[in-house]
């Protein structure tokens, strides 16, 4: 903590304003040149700013008071004179964590604005010292300080938060951790996104900005702190049903530093345990890293899960012909380098499923099931053998894909540990091996970031490496959405609309049953419709009926937090995928006799209004084109041009519209 001497201080405001020492007149040229320039002429200064910014140059923790030195500037970095109104906290640092007081008794608050002898003194252009009174800080206090200028009434814009200075190690949650999902809080539509704090350096701070209000005392208890939810609660029980298969004891999805608790009492645990329970269970010490017991707890077996997927790979070889001519492929599993064998996993129940799939592909995509029959062997080095006698596409290209999943929990195909391969191309006519390539516009920890249980979505399908894995099933040629026909007898719906708002698509000939509404063609316009569109997932139900995918609260514009390093729609094969629509047939199904241009199913999985859909399909989009219209579907060139307008670097570029940097 910083506690500077007044000497210190006028030295420091001193020397920021450049006069500590003898002011440079410009040095001489050599001979017949110029010399270098002196200082130019004062910077310009006004009474006016649309954003504000401050400097602080010092500050000081003194009896009764804190003190502030601070320079503010516009948007136009022009020196802001006539500031009325300045808002200082001190979040003091306890034996209970940090607290802030609303009473005085603990930290302070105090604003220019009220009578509680504040004072703002005006020490030069843009210069300003503001005195804090707070009562109960002493000099020896620690805790968060904190600045913000501007507002009121004044044409000076109110600035953003900022957290001066902070001691170490007050929170074990980062700004890094919270921004993988929340990506710029400051500009979401969340609770008081502007109290989004920055450091002394400008940059973001975002945990501790919360926890000067948010302290780690509730405002319910004695003594308590400035807001009745504490940091913790809002991110240990408001994120309990945060998302389907993430788990709130993995706490490094949050927690960088370790997270040290000596009291089983103390805060953060008593939010989710009751303290008698609690004490039964464990007893902390100094060394107790609550992260690490969570992860080893037995009842979710994340610390099993982690094992399996770090220490075990899989593979398949190129794609050959028996002799009997069909064509075959060979799974291997590795632990590190050496090879397992996955008969034996299999005959003590290791491993619960290890088979693949035929695919056909073409331009870089899967397009379809190659097969669905096939025989099995063992070749005796540890490999399991996949042959498929029979091709029903008749791609002029094939690939394989596998998977291996390792058992745990009560259902392995949702709580196992799957690895899935893809096998080099073969060309049917000549032999010829290529290797397997799909464009993978998501980073390999996308999906990780808020799916933290290692655990596989549905039927083997894994979310690592960006949901690579999903993409067996999920691709141009298998719209695999989920089209699952449901009852609503006796639901919470009050009416037909309220149902459809809930995402189900309604037929008059299943008197009030229907469909439950479809995701989008292949990968990417699933994924886009279950987060944001209308197919959002349904994770589980609470009094006020079903609660949905949590990530419609986060920003959907914030695309970054999956698509880190941008879109480039040029990059798009401009191809179809298979797609199925709202229409229904008349034997009262969904129409899957249709294919989709590839941004206009990415796009209008979120952008799924009837004006949305009109302009797609004015410039080429297409969600219902048929597939009976063309000779080979996968071989049609959908004529959409939305890359010419809509590009990133365009005048209307996504990047207008979207989030695609952090």
């Amino acid at each position: 903590m910083k506690h500077l001497t007044k000497r210190r201080l006028a030295f420091v405001v001193a020397a920021a304003m450049g006069i500590a020492g003898c002011a440079d007149d410009g040095k001489d040229g050599e001979d017949g040149a110029p010399g270098e320039p002196g200082p130019g002429p004062n910077p310009p200064v006004t009474e006016k700013s649309e954003v504000t910014s401050v400097s602080v140059i010092a500050y000081a923790i003194e009896e009764g008071q804190v003190r502030y030195e601070f320079e503010v500037t516009n948007e136009n970095d022009e020196l802001v004179d006539g500031l009325m109104k300045a808002e200082a906290k001190f979040a003091e640092l306890t034996d209970k964590g940090i607290v802030l007081n609303r009473d005085g008794k603990i930290g302070g608050y105090t604003d220019t604005t009220k009578e509680d002898g504040a004072e703002l003194t005006a020490l030069g252009d843009g210069r300003y010292e503001l005195i804090a009174p707070m009562p109960a800080v002493t000099a020896a206090s620690e805790g968060i300080v904190w600045l913000r200028v501007g507002g009121g009434e004044s044409e000076i814009a109110r600035s953003q938060p900022i957290v001066v200075d902070k001691p170490e190690m007050i929170h074990t949650s980062t700004t890094e951790t919270c921004y993988s999902c929340h990506v710029d809080y400051g500009t979401s539509s969340m609770k008081h996104p502007s109290y989004t704090a920055i450091n002394a350096e400008g940059e973001v701070d975002f945990v501790a900005g919360c926890l000067v209000c948010h302290n780690n005392v509730s405002r319910a208890e004695e003594d308590g702190g400035y807001a009745t939810n504490t940091l913790q609660k809002i991110g240990h029980v408001n994120h309990q049903k945060f998302e389907k298969d993430f788990a709130v004891t993995n706490c490094y999805t949050c927690h960088a530093e370790p997270v040290i608790n000596t009291s089983i009492a103390g805060n953060g645990c008593s939010d989710c345990h009751t303290v008698d329970s609690a004490t039964s269970i464990i007893v902390p010490n100094s060394d107790f890293d609550a992260r690490a017991f969570h992860a080893q707890a037995t009842s979710i077996g994340l610390a099993e899960r982690q094992a399996s997927r770090s220490e075990h790979s899989t593979s398949l070889s190129e794609v050959y012909l028996d002799a009997a001519g069909a064509y075959c492929t060979d799974i291997s599993l590795y632990q590190g380098e050496t090879m397992l064998d996955i008969e034996t996993l299999y005959a003590d129940g290791t491993l619960t499923y290890a088979s693949g799939y035929m695919h056909g592909y073409n331009n870089k995509s899967i397009v379809g099931r190659e097969s669905r029959t096939y025989n099995e062997s063992y070749k005796g080095d540890g490999s399991k053998t996949l042959c498929f006698p029979t091709l029903d596409l008749n791609t002029p290209q094939i690939m394989a894909s596998s998977r291996v999943t390792f058992a745990h929990g009560e259902d392995a195909s949702y709580d196992g540990v799957t690895f899935t391969s893809y096998s080099p191309v073969f060309a049917i006519a000549d032999g010829e091996v290529t290797d397997y390539d799909r464009r993978h516009a998501v980073t390999a920890d996308s999906c990780t970031t808020c799916h933290n249980e290692e655990t596989n979505y549905h039927k083997n399908g894994g979310y690592s490496q960006g949901g690579y894995d999903c993409v067996a099933c999920h691709n141009n040629g298998q719209n695999r959405m989920s089209s699952r026909h449901i009852s609503l007898e006796g639901s919470e719906f009050a009416s037909e609309q309220e149902r459809i708002n809930a995402g189900y698509i309604f037929n008059a000939a299943y008197g009030g049953e229907g469909w439950q509404a479809t995701s989008g063609p292949g990968f990417g316009p699933m994924v886009h419709a279950m987060h944001w569109g209308a197919s959002q997932t349904i994770v589980g139900s609470d009094d006020s009926g079903y609660l949905y995918n949590s990530s419609a609260e986060l920003n959907a514009i914030n695309c970054v937090s999956c698509h880190a390093e941008g879109i480039d729609l040029y990059a798009i094969p401009n191809q179809y995928m298979l797609a199925k629509t709202l229409a229904i047939t008349e034997e009262g199904n969904p129409d899957t006799n249709n294919m989709a241009s590839p941004i206009t199913a990415n796009c209008y999985a979120c952008h799924d209004s009837a004006s949305a859909l009109s302009h797609m399909e004015q410039n080429g989009g297409e969600i219902d084109a048929k597939v009976d219209e063309v000779p080979v579907w996968y071989e049609a060139v959908p004529q959409e041009s939305c890359a010419t307008c809509h590009a990133e670097g365009k005048s209307f570029g996504i990047d207008k519209f979207h989030v695609f940097e952090r």
